[in-house]
């Protein structure tokens, strides 16, 4: 499996707060069968504020973890998690926002709310060539009340990438409940851990794999291995075709209304 969003790397953010820490934490992700990381540092969020992060930051952080990682067959991948401020255009030339030489760009919001225009800045950098990826949108405040919003963002050009936390209720019954909606209704192209620690918030793949197998089968390899992969070598992801709430996905509904 290859892991997609998590705070890994030691004293860049909220996530692991020493090299013992991160080291713990690769072990357990080794253990769960865990074989590559990209590695996601938070980027221009307010509770960031002053600490400066960029691709020669982060890559000098992933060297000096593969120096102490004996015994731990991991590979670690540079990114971020950028917070969403209507900026998007301007930072994509930064290296270290952007995955796959500039086609992805992992994005964050508010937990409580969605800001206003949002969804013209996220086409903006679709037209520009650099595919949104929304970050767990199941932990939204508007989404979990509207679902629709995803299908929105999906059919606008968006990717979706749901924390494997969610699906094992760390974060509560609702998150669970629409992760594992959105993956009946194939709205989900990336599953991360999300790991900030080695207690709280350690990575949980192997748990949620099953999860996934039991609701979406053979999808699952799909977006635990195959999508990350070429997220890392900058490929072209196709998106499933969204299900409907009754179980029919939008193109049989085109083409139902068609005949």
């Amino acid at each position: 499996m290859i892991d997609f969003h998590n705070h890994v790397l030691p004293n860049l953010d909220d996530g692991s707060k020493s090299m013992e820490q991160t080291l713990s934490m690769l072990k357990t992700a080794s253990e769960q069968g865990i074989t590559d990381i990209i590695c996601t540092v938070h980027y221009q969020h307010p509770k960031m504020d002053g600490i400066e992060i960029s691709y020669d930051i982060v890559q000098n952080a992933i060297k000096q973890v593969q120096k102490e990682i004996n015994g731990i067959d991991i590979r670690l991948f540079p990114g971020s998690e950028v917070f969403y401020l209507p900026n998007l255009m301007e930072i994509k030339s930064n290296p270290i926002t952007v995955f796959g030489h500039g086609k992805y760009m992992l994005i964050e919001f508010q937990t409580h709310q969605l800001p206003l225009n949002y969804d013209q800045e996220l086409f903006k950098l679709t037209l520009s060539g650099t595919t949104p990826i929304i970050a767990h949108p199941e932990r939204y405040k508007p989404i979990q009340n509207n679902i629709d919003i995803v299908e929105k963002m999906i059919n606008s050009g968006c990717l979706v990438q749901i924390d494997a936390g969610s699906l094992i209720g760390q974060f509560g019954k609702n998150c669970k409940k629409i992760s594992e909606m959105m993956l009946k209704r194939n709205m989900v192209h990336f599953i991360g851990s999300d790991a900030h620690n080695n207690t709280s918030r350690n990575f949980c793949l192997k748990d949620a794999k099953i999860i996934c197998q039991k609701l979406i089968g053979n999808k699952t390899k799909k977006i635990l291995k195959e999508n990350p992969k070429k997220l890392i070598n900058g490929e072209k992801i196709i998106p499933f075709d969204i299900i409907e709430k009754d179980g029919e996905n939008i193109i049989q509904r085109i083409f139902s209304k068609l005949k």
